[in-house]
């Protein structure tokens, strides 16, 4: 049985490239995307999250770079709003029942455009957020409803290094990738 090998090179389809290359404001859901998707709670009823480092040091990298970052997500979180605080992410909608509405604010905002905003979600409720942005992209574990229709599909799943590769895409995508890993080397 063979298998099939995918190297996380946006440079794959000439479409996928140009989407990512016009990404001003990039997107998370957090529950799937951020995390994977497990929900722990403590005998209190307290919620608890499991992040993953890389995922943060992407968010950073596409900011050095000028990208903006925000988060819309279905659920409310001190967790959420503690982490994005660490991160620098700013836009923060938490609690949207209708993550539409969340975007149109955002773009009103921002002053960016859909077709430069990207959006990275994991099941149905993303979904029509993620038609209305110029570029959309999935973890591995997405809901395959999700993966069939989004732009770049993650190698890695949800909470293990998904984000980093999709804001490593990016970065590759707008030629800032090599410079700064030139910049980490210390090159």
């Amino acid at each position: 049985m063979s298998t099939l090998s995918f190297t996380p090179d946006i440079a794959a389809t000439e479409d996928v490239r140009s989407r990512a290359s016009r990404v001003k404001l990039m997107i998370f859901d957090i529950d799937g995307v951020f995390t994977d998707g497990s929900l722990f709670f403590t005998a209190a009823g307290d919620a608890m999250k499991s992040f993953n480092s890389l995922d943060g040091h992407g968010v950073k990298m596409l900011q050095s770079v000028g990208v903006q970052t925000a988060i819309i997500t279905g659920r409310n979180s001190g967790i959420v709003a503690a982490r994005a605080g660490e991160l620098g992410i700013t836009h923060l909608h938490q609690g949207v029942a209708d993550k539409t509405v969340a975007l149109a604010e955002l773009l009103q905002g921002t002053g960016i455009a859909a077709s430069e905003c990207g959006y990275m979600g994991d099941d149905w409720p993303d979904l029509a957020v993620m038609r209305l942005c110029g570029f959309s992209a999935a973890p591995a574990s997405a809901h395959e409803e999700v993966l069939q229709r989004v732009h770049f599909a993650a190698s890695k799943r949800g909470g293990e290094g998904a984000v980093r590769e999709v804001c490593d895409a990016i970065l590759r995508a707008q030629d800032r990738y090599d410079g700064l890993l030139a910049a980490a080397i210390g090159a």
